[in-house]
C-alpha cells in the first residue's frame, strides 16, 4: 500500500500502473464508510499477493488531485476508488461495498495468477530466443500458452519459432498451436496480427507441401516475368526458408505490374510479412471514463485531464499518463514505405 500526494503521483501512481494495476482509494478521516471499507481493500491486496496494488489518496489533503478525479468520473461522494491500468484511469466505484463485489470488481481489471505466471514466462522465453536456446524457448511458451490459452503473445512466439524451425513437425505443430486463430483471422472483424500469422504459416505449409523447386521458379519467373503465381510461389519459399525482405521484394514485383491481381494475394501476404516482423505496440489504456458505477458497471467514455488552464487560469494537473511507443524498425520502416509507393 502506498500514500498518494502531488509529489509522487506521476512516479508511483501513473508510471507504476504500466507495470501492474493500481487501485486508488480516495478517503479522509472523518468519513465512516471510508474507515470501514480501508480494511477490506487492505485485505484484498494481501490475498492477491502483488496482482494490483492499492493506494491511498486523502482527499482534504490532496484536493486538487481528488477533485480532478471527482470531475472526471462525474462523483461527488467518498470512499470512491479508481483503477489506473496502463497510465490512464479505467474504471471506478463508489461506496463501502463488500469484499465480493469489489472482487467482481478487480475481476475486470486484474490478471489471474496464470496469466501473470504466463506473462513471466513469454518474457523469459523471449530472451532464451534472442540467445539462441529456442528449445527452451519452446518449453516456456507451451507452458504458458497452458497456463494462459488467451495469450497471444505466447501464441506468435510459438508460430515464429516453428516456423524458423522449418521441419514438418515444427510446421504440424505450429498448425496446430494457430488453430484458435483462425476465426479470429476471417469474417467481418478480421484481426490483423492473428490474420498476419495464419496467411504466413499457410503460406509457408503450402509450398512446403507442393512448392517447386527454387531454381525451377526462378527459371519460370526468366521466361515469363508476369507469371505472377510463380512469383508468389517464389515469395513463399522465401518465407520457408527464413528470407522475410527477398519474399517482399518478389511481392513487390507483383504488386507493381498487378495490385488486384488474384485478390490482392501479393499485397495481403506482404502486409502479413510486415505484421509478424513488428513488435507488438503496447497495450493501449482503456479512455479514461464518465460516471463511475458499481462492482459490473463499466463508466462510459470521458476524455481524460491533459495539461491545459482551468477556469482561474491555473495549469491543471496531468491525470493521464503517457504511453510508451516501441522504437521504430529501419528494414520494416523501409519496406512499409515501398509498399505505399508501389500502391501509390
Amino acid at each position: 500500500m502506498i500514500d498518494i500526494t502531488l509529489a509522487n503521483f506521476e512516479s508511483d501512481l501513473l508510471a507504476a500502473s504500466q507495470q501492474v494495476p493500481i487501485l486508488l482509494d480516495i478517503w479522509a478521516p472523518w468519513c465512516g464508510p471510508c474507515k470501514q471499507l480501508g480494511p477490506v481493500l487492505e485485505g484484498l491486496e494481501t490475498e492477491y499477493q502483488g496482482r494490483f496494488t492499492l493506494a491511498k489518496l486523502n482527499a482534504d489533503e490532496q484536493q486538487e488531485i481528488a477533485g480532478q478525479l471527482s470531475e472526471m468520473f462525474g462523483v461527488r461522494s467518498i470512499p470512491f476508488c479508481v483503477m489506473f491500468v496502463g497510465g490512464q484511469p479505467v474504471d471506478g466505484f463508489v461506496g463501502a461495498l463488500p469484499a465480493e463485489q469489489i472482487r467482481g470488481f478487480l475481476a475486470k481489471h486484474v490478471p489471474t495468477e496464470g496469466e501473470v505466471a504466463a506473462e513471466a514466462e513469454v518474457a523469459q522465453a523471449e530472451a532464451l530466443a534472442e540467445d539462441g536456446q529456442t528449445g527452451g524457448a519452446v518449453d516456456l511458451l507451451l507452458d504458458a500458452l497452458a497456463k494462459d490459452p488467451n495469450n497471444d503473445e505466447a501464441r506468435f512466439d510459438l508460430i515464429a519459432l516453428m516456423l524458423a524451425e522449418g521441419s514438418d513437425n515444427a510446421l504440424q505443430h505450429a498448425q496446430l498451436v494457430a488453430e484458435p486463430l483462425r476465426p479470429r483471422a476471417t469474417g467481418l472483424l478480421v484481426e490483423a496480427r492473428p490474420a498476419a500469422f495464419v496467411r504466413v504459416l499457410d503460406a509457408v505449409v503450402g509450398v512446403r507441401a507442393n512448392g517447386r523447386p527454387l531454381n525451377t521458379l526462378q527459371d519460370t519467373i526468366a521466361a515469363n516475368k508476369r507469371d505472377f503465381a510463380a512469383r508468389l510461389e517464389l515469395a513463399s519459399l522465401h518465407l520457408a526458408m527464413g528470407r522475410q525482405t527477398e519474399a517482399m521484394d518478389e511481392l513487390l514485383e507483383v504488386i507493381m505490374r498487378d495490385k488486384a491481381w488474384n485478390d490482392e494475394a501479393a499485397r495481403k501476404l506482404y502486409v502479413a510479412i510486415l505484421e509478424t516482423m513488428t513488435q507488438p505496440q503496447p497495450k493501449a489504456a482503456a479512455p479514461a471514463p464518465g460516471k463511475a458505477g458499481g462492482p459490473g458497471t463499466h463508466p462510459g467514455a470521458h476524455p481524460g485531464a491533459h495539461p491545459g488552464a482551468a477556469p482561474d487560469g491555473k495549469p491543471k494537473l496531468e491525470i493521464a499518463g503517457k504511453v510508451e511507443v516501441a522504437g521504430a524498425d529501419p528494414v520494416i520502416d523501409a519496406y512499409r514505405r515501398k509498399l505505399s509507393m508501389a500502391l501509390f
